[in-house]
């Protein structure tokens, strides 16, 4: 609709009108029924005298247009603007209108709980969303005091990113009154609300005072909640943030809230963070999972600082938020937490391979992104802006050391508190404590964009010492940028079966090629790794012989960061059709066992199943398949018993199996009749095993069917959507994409689901597809939500691997209109990871 996409320009005139918004006053009334609320809003503001604007609604009717103590005529709400004429210098704007529920995890969601028939909401509003729920200036600079009263059925609780003042009971309803909150942006305000139960904590803070911790989920998953842990890492996290920041927590309280449906991991409403339910575990999880829902945590908690008390301008800056708190966080987990031996390790096997992979994509962009509207920020969540921007950040505290870094934020805290910023109001208070040039280290790192690629050239002398070691450092056609990094080169040797660190050099490197001057004259080793440690954000080759035995020892390696760079080089060298993609998988197969970090082992499993779906010659793809399938179950039942590798295994199996043979291996887990020691098939593990069965084909939509009325839970139905989308006939796939494409009739969380079952099964049935995708991919996109729409344009986008499929994208692009440039940009991804597997396929010789 005209007014959705709110642009940069609309936003800074706004601002050159409105000069200040006091306050908001909203008024919610939840017992309106299923689809719609009421909400009444008063806002006061200032303006420039006879100046007009509008203000942002998303509504469904509106009622009444007060500005001023005058009657505006209804004409001027069109749905998702209000315009507002003739403003005075001080203005009180009162909006009373109905506002609808969403199913899609934007504005305000609503979910029944298929267990006990309960309704739950909350609210989801970054970018532009808060609109969905009451009229709002939707820009970041135009912060204001926010005072919500919120009424309800008598019988749930409500939160807010403040205390309540007061609750007044009505009977069958209550009214709770919110105080209102410091200036803040519109995007960070919040209302949970429903029968959460709670648990309750509190902490002390540096300054002394107490702040009130609780921890909410749905009534039926409360017993799953495991809330010491949470409370545990929040004091962990109030106790580093505080003091690296020499800045005191700025809210009063401090709830962390498990919401059903939750598109993202979690959301940084100011005292109010809002979490996805799968970080609740009714069932055996990885430990990689444990540890993600850690730095989750740490990483909210950090948004109260980043994002919150100081708030970019515009969304230009919205690395400000995601890249410093995804960098706080594996960084306080790695100095502050029982995380500290693999936080590092998973950082590496996680956000690295995120960024190197965004990285490489035509859509990629600088870190400090041009954000031309909204559209532009939606689709910039991304892995720049939240992986390499975390990576880039510990290269700049490796170059300018972390005591100066942190010195600069605590007067960048002191200056801008409960204000907006740009770039430079950060770099000038880092380059003021570390006397370094961080502008110029600003234009080259945040302000370009690629990735480069640093290569070893060894040169040995005849009795084994090295005679010259030169780092050569690259770029890719069309990001002709070389920076400097600040990173080490470790030497390893092979001794008694491990592979031991004997040398560190710690080293800047700069230009196209730096001499590793400390090198020359000792022993040449078995493995040279640049980049061990992994301070530096580039593309990693090994010399011959060090990738020779890193392919042969890569377990070997005694320390697990050093391995985590490893395998990222290995990986890369495979998406850069180097290495041929039938080494990386025995290369996985033959090490896997033997890495002992949890999202390693969880990455290079997912790897493996990429390369094994994606990468593969045809000529002998379906071959090596198979015997990676049987390669893995010999590889799970060999595992300890109860391990979080067994797990593992036993789950990549799942993913994999689709011979005969297989199959009856996963038809026995399920049924019992084979038992793996240590090893509990739980609810989730046995929708795990039943989505294999479905996907070949054993089992049929009946069946799956059965199951959900065993466990007709929100986990359930999510899991027997992507069982059904996956049974592999024709009328399974129409009926997905009937229900997906067609009707929309899915929340998002089953949409979600049921996309990623759909190209599970039959190969050839996803050929039937390609044409439909492209007809209707375009409307869905125009008039879907955005998070809806995108899992639809990037799930539904074909899984058939082939040069015809690449020439009708690369047609369908050449031909989308002007207007649809977030379209462009999905599709332009998916379209890049068609063109590097038909690439890599090339070189699997």
């Amino acid at each position: 609709m005209p007014g959705m996409n709110l642009t940069r320009i609309e936003a800074q005139e706004r601002a050159t009108v409105i000069t200040r918004v006091d306050s908001y006053r909203i008024e919610l009334d939840l017992t309106r029924g299923e689809r719609v609320f009421g909400c009444k809003t008063q806002i006061n503001f200032d303006a420039v005298a006879g100046g007009e604007t509008f203000i942002d609604a998303i509504t469904d009717a509106v009622h009444t247009i007060e500005l001023n103590g005058e009657q505006l005529p209804l004409d001027l709400a069109d749905g998702v603007r209000i315009g507002l004429p003739n403003l005075s210098e001080k203005n009180v704007l009162v909006i009373e209108a109905d506002m609808l529920y969403t199913n899609t995890g934007e504005g305000l969601h609503r979910f029944v709980d298929p267990v006990d028939g309960e309704v739950y909401l909350y609210s989801q509003f970054e970018v532009p969303d808060s609109r969905r729920v009451y009229p709002v200036f939707e820009q970041p600079d135009l912060k204001a005091e926010f005072e919500f009263v919120v009424t309800a059925p008598a019988h749930w609780v409500v939160v807010s990113n403040q205390p309540e003042m007061n609750v007044m009971d009505a009977g069958e309803t209550k009214t709770w009154n919110f105080k209102p909150t410091p200036r803040m942006s519109s995007y960070i305000t919040a209302i949970i609300a429903g029968p959460y139960d709670s648990v309750h904590s509190s902490l002390t803070n540096s300054e002394g005072r107490e702040i009130k911790l609780g921890c909410y989920a749905r009534k039926s998953l409360m017993e799953y909640l495991d809330h010491e842990d949470i409370f545990e890492l929040t004091r962990q996290g109030f106790e580093f943030f505080e003091d690296q920041f020499s800045t005191p927590y700025p809210f009063e309280k401090y709830d962390q809230l498990f919401v059903p449906e939750f598109n993202a991991g979690a959301m940084e409403n100011a005292g109010a963070v809002t979490f996805l339910e799968n970080y609740i575990f009714r069932s055996k999880v990885t430990e990689a999972v444990v540890e993600r829902r850690a730095i989750t945590v740490l990483h909210e908690l950090a948004h109260m600082w980043f994002g919150d008390l100081v708030t970019m301008k515009w969304w230009n800056d919205l690395w400000l938020n995601e890249s410093f708190a995804e960098f706080m966080s594996t960084l306080a987990a790695a100095e502050n937490t029982r995380f500290a031996s693999e936080a590092w390790a998973t950082f590496s096997a996680s956000e690295k391979t995120w960024a190197y992979n965004q990285d490489q994509l035509s859509s990629t962009h600088p870190i400090v992104a041009p954000i031309r509207d909204l559209q532009d920020v939606q689709v910039n969540f991304d892995g720049i802006t939240y992986a390499k921007g975390a990576s880039v950040l510990r290269q700049l505290v490796a170059w300018v050391g972390q005591d100066n870094f942190m010195a600069g934020l605590k007067v960048y805290f002191e200056k801008h508190s409960w204000g907006n910023t740009v770039l430079d109001d950060l770099l000038v208070e880092l380059e003021a404590a570390s006397g370094r040039d961080v502008q110029a280290w600003s234009s080259l790192w945040l302000e370009t964009a690629g990735v480069n690629t640093l290569t070893t050239e060894v040169a040995e002398a005849s009795d084994g010492t090295i005679e010259k070691l030169v780092i050569h450092q690259s770029y890719a056609k069309g990001y002709e940028t070389l920076r400097p990094h600040r990173l080490v080169v470790g030497f390893y040797r092979l001794e008694n079966d491990a592979l031991v660190r004997t040398d560190r050099i710690e080293l800047d490197v700069d230009g196209k090629t730096t001499e590793v001057a400390q090198a020359a004259g000792l022993q040449r080793p078995d493995l040279i790794l640049v980049n061990d440690e992994d301070l530096a954000y580039a593309k990693i080759r090994l010399d011959h012989r060090s990738r020779e035995t890193a392919v042969q020892h890569l377990g070997a390696i005694d320390s697990p960061l050093a391995r985590g760079v490893v395998w990222g080089s290995l990986w890369d060298t495979v998406r850069d059709a180097e290495m041929p993609a039938r080494q990386f998988v025995n290369l996985v197969l033959n090490n896997i066992a033997e890495e002992t970090n949890s999202t390693a082992v969880r990455v290079q499993l997912l790897n493996l199943e990429h390369a094994l779906k994606a990468f593969l010659a045809p000529s002998h793809a379906e071959e090596t398949r198979a015997l990676a399938a049987n390669r893995m179950w010999q590889i799970a039942q060999a595992a300890e018993a109860g391990s979080d590798h067994q797990f593992q295994f036993v789950t990549s199996f799942a993913r994999l199996a689709h011979t005969d043979l297989q199959l009856d291996a996963i038809e026995a887990l399920l049924t019992g009749d084979k038992t793996l020691e240590g090893l509990e098939i739980d609810t989730d593990l046995s929708w795990v095993l039943l989505g294999s069965l479905a996907a070949g084909g054993r089992r049929t939509a009946t069946d799956i069917d059965a199951a959900l009325a065993e466990d007709n839970t929100s986990n359930g139905q999510q899991a027997a959507a992507a069982a059904q989308a996956a049974i592999p006939t024709a009328e399974a796939k129409a009926e997905t994409w009937r229900a997906v494409v067609e009707t929309g009739e899915l929340s998002n969380i089953v949409q979600r689901s049921a996309i990623s079952g759909f190209y599970r099964g039959s190969r050839d049935l996803a050929e039937d597809y390609v044409e439909k995708y492209f007809a209707a991919v375009e409307g869905v996109w125009r008039e879907r939500s955005h998070e809806v729409s995108t899992q639809i344009v990037t799930g539904l986008f074909p899984k058939v691997y082939t040069q015809q499929l690449l020439a009708r994208a690369e047609a369908y692009l050449a031909q989308l209109p002007k207007d649809a440039a977030s379209l462009h940009r999905q599709i332009s991804e998916c379209r890049d990871a068609l063109a590097r597997a038909l690439k890599v396929q090339s070189a699997d010789i």
